[in-house]
């Protein structure tokens, strides 16, 4: 296994270091443990929106300069909200790296939420918002999380319900923004060209003072159990009709995950935990074998997440164009039902175990994605569970593979949504 080193400034603030000297690049990501999962009605929205603000300047260093060092420096910096996350990064040459890590301290503490700022972004974010609403996968995932999740903020979208996005107030940002973003609610990770302790006794330096906050709260409240199956049509543009079949899935931190990961690459072809990875082809999959080949669909994908709480795996289908959304029904359920009725053969699971640990290592690889499995992976378990990714796929056997289809594939564990286009034209 590789060297890492893991400690805990006095306020909190986990630190994860990695050298690799492949390369004179070093990679520095600042997570907060807030999300989509950590919103109240009213409020849908906010973290995504604060991240958005963290870049609209601190008293040191303003708005549009940093653009301009990062850039000069020959770096790369980015930032996402996730639903149980938010997280910025910094890539840059190593003698530069310095830059990144005193903006991540200084906009932890500092970012200033002007008005005219918190303004201005509520156009863009408005506007990305009704892009997205454009998109018929986005409509029907946002109608299936819903029906999925009545108590959980699982239940909405990260960029958060039109209505809130028009009425927050700055004062609601900024008040988020001082609850979660504090080092005890953070985990700095690290990778690249530098030599531990130096980098250890700089974030120290830098990072050290910054005060601890208070515990935040957490609002997620335990789903029920469904005890249904749940069908819900979308209605909105474009000319394409789309399936979603969304399971209730396990944690990432439950053992289960990693055989319904491998059921996954099998009826699918495996899904990408990776923000940044591409994908493989999943010809070899069974659905593609049952859906597409046979020209019901012309494309099927499945997609599991690594989640703090229970979440969605989904099946997403889209339908060929001379055919029905009922056409496709009975032929997904016939593949779900065989793989629960007979585990697979050996090497059947062998070839998928194989595509999901290379996607998985494909996406591993570059100093920014081993610096960022440093902190994704802490966010829902912690570094152990990306170290044994690999191991842990092997370790699944054709019987965990029908068990998990059993357990977890069952009608009245789902949603099923279906997108209907309308027909009509959409701005």
């Amino acid at each position: 296994m590789s060297d890492y080193t893991k400690t805990t400034l006095p306020n909190g603030l986990q630190v994860l270091l990695k050298e690799i000297h492949t390369a004179p690049i070093i990679s520095h990501w600042l997570w907060m443990r807030v999300g989509s999962r950590d919103e109240t009605p009213g409020i849908t929205g906010a973290s995504h929106w604060v991240e958005h603000m963290q870049f609209k300047g601190t008293p040191s260093f303003p708005a549009g300069q940093l653009d301009r060092d990062i850039s000069r420096d020959g770096g790369t910096w980015n930032a996402m909200t996730y639903i149980d996350w938010t997280t910025y990064y910094e890539t840059m040459p190593a003698d530069k790296i310095d830059l990144g890590l005193r903006l991540e301290a200084d906009r932890l503490q500092n970012s200033l939420f002007e008005a005219d700022e918190v303004a201005s972004e509520r156009t863009v974010i408005i506007s990305e918002r009704q892009g997205n609403e454009n998109n018929p996968i986005f409509l029907l995932d946002e109608d299936v999380q819903k029906v999925a999740f009545k108590s959980h903020p699982y239940g909405h979208e990260v960029i958060g319900e039109m209505a809130d996005l028009e009425t927050m107030s700055r004062d609601d940002l900024y008040n988020h923004y001082q609850r979660y973003y504090a080092p005890n609610n953070g985990v700095l990770a690290v990778a690249g060209d530098f030599d531990t302790q130096a980098m250890l006794a700089r974030i120290e330096e830098l990072y050290g003072p910054i005060p601890a906050g208070a515990e935040p709260e957490r609002v997620a409240r335990p789903e029920a159990p469904p005890d249904a199956e749940q069908r819900v049509t979308t209605s909105g543009p474009g000319e394409t009709v789309f399936i979603r079949a969304a399971y209730r899935s396990p944690a990432a931190s439950d053992p289960d995950f990693f055989a319904l990961t491998v059921a996954d690459s099998l009826l699918a072809g495996p899904s990408n935990l990776n923000l940044f990875g591409g994908g493989i082809s999943n010809k070899t999959s069974r659905l593609y074998q049952a859906l597409v080949d046979t020209e019901l669909a012309v494309g099927v994908g499945g997609g599991l997440q690594a989640t703090i709480d229970p979440f969605l795996y989904a099946i997403t289908i889209t339908v060929h164009p001379q055919r029905k959304a009922d056409d496709l029904i009975g032929p997904l359920d016939d593949e779900i039902k065989r793989l629960q009725d007979s585990a697979p053969e050996p090497q059947e699971l062998a070839r998928a175990v194989k595509q999901a640990q290379a996607l998985f290592a494909y996406g591993s690889e570059s100093i920014t994605n081993q610096a960022f499995w440093l902190g994704f992976a802490q966010m829902f378990a912690s570094y152990d569970w990306f170290e044994s990714y690999l191991e842990r796929l092997e370790a699944v056997t054709p019987e965990d593979v029908q068990r998990a289809a059993q357990q977890y594939l069952r009608p009245e564990r789902r949603v099923l949504g279906v997108y209907q286009p309308d027909g009509a034209q959409h701005g």
